[in-house]
């Protein structure tokens, strides 16, 4: 098992005829992903040549979906033209829609956030993000295949580079699936989603979970946890030293007064009995002690 995303999730990828859509479609392909084609509407008709595999271009997402059957759109588009691209994949009904592109302005993603929660039908992970990888199985977005195993720990986090370091940490271990959910104010799948998921999920054992200073977003996992969670959690947030007022990297790290300190969330989440790393390091050491005394 996996969450949102497993072997039987077929791909689109909007914006794979541009460098960074090309790059990463060969990538996703090369993870055993099914990749079946790209929406450029431009270049609707033809086809591109993926390492010896000939993926078609379709106009649109629900010509995409019509033709090949995909339920899973990883969307490549600059910033300007993001809100459009994930509005017709909503549109389209697409199941999941996985928003790599960085620079999002914030009215955009809310706005088409909203459009997504008003259909019922879409999942949107991201912007801002490097997507989901249910190692093993599917990879959608940009997180490298190669550095972990299947195994029994989910992943959520807000960090690309911190996902990446505790997969790999953990490597020898395992995990059924990482959500890399964005660092963005206004994201679409949040920590409390993919919490709930791997709650539900029989195949993850415990969990991690990667938070960052800035807004209450940990502070609501924390409640959460404590009211719905009965699996191990192990926590990270990654901010400790960062000086007020200053945004870090990821617009939605930005400290306000006292408000959306690493200390405060740190305090929140082990009032409900989740373990915090003071690094990433210790973070996943914790994670290897419980799976150990659990095993």
């Amino acid at each position: 098992m996996a969450i949102f995303l497993d072997d039987s999730s077929t791909i689109i990828v909007q914006g794979m005829t541009g460098s960074e859509g090309t790059k990463h479609t060969r990538r996703m392909l090369a993870a055993g992903s099914n990749v079946v084609g790209g929406v450029n509407a431009r270049k609707a008709g033809t086809e591109l040549d993926v390492d010896g595999t000939a993926l078609p271009v379709f106009g649109s997402v629900s010509e995409a979906m019509a033709e090949t059957g995909a339920d899973v759109s990883v969307v490549f588009v600059p910033p300007a033209f993001t809100k459009d691209a994930v509005v017709e994949a909503i549109e389209a009904a697409m199941p999941l829609v996985v928003v790599i592109t960085e620079g999002v302005p914030v009215h955009d993603t809310a706005a088409f956030f909203a459009r997504a929660q008003a259909s019922g039908r879409t999942r949107i992970i991201g912007p801002n993000c490097p997507g989901i990888a249910s190692p093993g199985r599917s990879n959608a977005g940009i997180i490298p295949a190669d550095i972990t195993t299947s195994g029994p720990i989910g992943l959520v986090s807000k960090s690309g580079t911190l996902t990446y370091q505790m997969m790999y940490e953990l490597r020898d271990i395992g995990f059924s699936t990482s959500v890399g959910i964005g660092g963005d104010p206004i994201i679409g799948t949040t920590h409390v989603d993919c919490l709930q998921a791997f709650q539900d999920d029989p195949d993850t054992d415990a969990m991690i979970m990667v938070g960052e200073i800035g807004g209450d977003a940990e502070e609501r996992a924390a409640a959460f946890i404590e009211a719905n969670i009965t699996k191990p959690v192990v926590a990270y947030v990654a901010g400790f030293t960062a000086p007020e007022g200053k945004t870090m990297g990821h617009a939605g790290a930005i400290v306000s007064g006292s408000s959306g300190t690493a200390e405060a969330k740190k305090v929140a989440l082990e009032a409900v009995g989740v373990q915090v790393g003071k690094t990433p390091s210790e973070t996943a050491g914790l994670m290897r002690d419980i799976i150990t005394s659990h095993g």
